[in-house]
């Protein structure tokens, strides 16, 4: 039997449940968010012991300050064309999902997901990786393809489901699938990237080759099993692989509070684990680019796996299918600290003399017209609203590489019954 005590001195228990700090209506106010200095942390060899510098993981790896200045020992000292490449990046990218989003309000696709406000995320770490490591991406890295040159038409295909459809119409819209560019499929279920990506990454080490891995998920995701088992593999084989969570403070319509944020950063969770941890300024491309550049040289160097936190702010709603003025204030995108990626960055070139308002002008006018012949070209093939574009056998198709018998049983079924109904 347990002992018996009076408790009766002691208060009630009570459950807390976390409630997001601004509501719709609300005045924001994010002063209480902490923002070291550009240039203020450290940056450790990539061969040091994960457990010596375990402050990373609680402070802000910046590079941009607010003059639009390159300071600190993280500046990667890109030279200036490389700079304008990746602001090109970023500025196609938010092209594309404009253009991408009315085309689902007109009713050509049934879904899009915007990256408002995240794209130095996806187009920082592109540019830091060799083009054949292999990513692992959640639905809002459209970036890394569009960083890595990949075609417009051919992603708009996949969001189309058109007749130039690489995946015929078998994947929601957005979720590309490219192994030419080194990019792993894209799942609607959360996290199931971060294993395949440590699976990959073993293998690659076990083969004794020179790629690593990386991949991306929520900051929602790492309340997954999936997270913790990565990352759990990943300690233990000291797998080459970086993992990126994108903090970007929102879920469809639950605040990061619900995945942990009120008691600690997402970057501390690397340190449960004994692997190397980094917190980073998410809207700051050049720390994106020198952070994943650092992790890669410690999974090149088999010094073991990374988890890069991406401090940012989802500026917009999560999907097409969501409002986000139904659960947070109107004011959150315009007020949060770390302002816009693209914003910040041209700053930075303008302000080391290699670009100027009138070239930003020019060039944000020729994207929308390449985005815009992109998305005439994918049209020829078709949209989602105008019917099947793919022939009904191909459902049976590319599962076994020799069809069962009982499928082509079914799919000769399927096809008299079509032939009979006159379709």
């Amino acid at each position: 039997m347990g002992i018996e005590r009076d408790r009766s001195n002691l208060p009630p228990l009570s459950l807390h449940v976390p409630e997001p700090k601004f509501r719709p209506g609300d005045e924001v106010d994010f002063s209480d968010v902490d923002v070291p200095p550009a240039g203020s942390a450290r940056r450790p060899d990539t061969a040091d012991r994960a457990d010596s510098f375990h402050e990373l993981s609680y402070s802000l790896v910046r590079v941009l300050d607010e003059e639009g200045r390159a300071v600190g020992p993280w500046n990667p000292k890109l030279d200036p064309d490389t700079l304008r490449k990746m602001l090109r990046s970023m500025a196609l990218v938010r092209a594309f999902d404009e253009r991408m989003f009315r085309a689902q309000r007109q009713g050509k696709t049934s879904f899009y997901m915007k990256s408002t406000g995240e794209e130095a995320v996806a187009a920082g770490a592109a540019s830091a990786l060799a083009y054949d490591d292999m990513c692992f991406p959640s639905y809002r890295q459209q970036g890394i393809l569009i960083t890595r040159g990949w075609s417009l038409v051919d992603m708009m295909n996949q969001i189309y489901s058109n007749k130039g459809d690489r995946l015929q119409g078998r994947q929601l819209p957005i979720m590309y699938s490219v192994r030419e560019a080194s990019f792993f499929s894209i799942s609607g279920n959360l996290t199931t990237q971060y294993p395949q990506a440590v699976g990959w990454a073993m293998a690659s080490a076990a083969k004794g080759d020179s790629r690593i891995a990386a991949t991306w998920c929520g900051e929602g995701s790492t309340a997954e099993g999936d997270f913790h088992s990565a990352l759990t593999f990943a300690t233990v084989y000291r797998a080459p692989v970086i993992f990126n969570v994108v903090n970007n403070q929102w879920a469809i319509s639950s605040f990061s509070g619900f995945a942990g944020a009120e008691a600690t950063t997402f970057a501390a969770r690397a340190i449960g684990y004994g692997i190397a941890g980094l917190r980073v300024d998410g809207n700051d491309i050049l720390a994106v680019y020198a952070a994943t550049q650092w992790a890669a040289e410690r999974a090149r160097t088999n010094q073991g796996p990374t988890l890069i936190e991406h401090f940012t702010y989802r500026a917009e709603g999560h999907s097409t299918s969501d409002d986000p003025t139904q659960y947070r204030s109107a004011g959150e995108p315009t007020s949060w600290p770390l302002g816009d990626p693209i914003q910040r960055f041209k700053q930075h070139l303008i302000a080391i003399g290699e670009w100027d308002e009138a070239r930003h002008a020019a060039q944000d006018l020729e994207l929308a017209e390449t985005v815009k012949a992109a998305q005439k070209e994918a049209e020829k093939e078709g949209v989602l609203g105008h019917g099947m574009h793919q022939p009904f056998e191909t459902m049976f198709e590319g599962v076994f590489e020799e069809m069962p018998w009982h499928l082509k049983e079914q799919c000769q079924q399927m096809l008299d019954e079509q032939k009979a109904a006159g379709l």
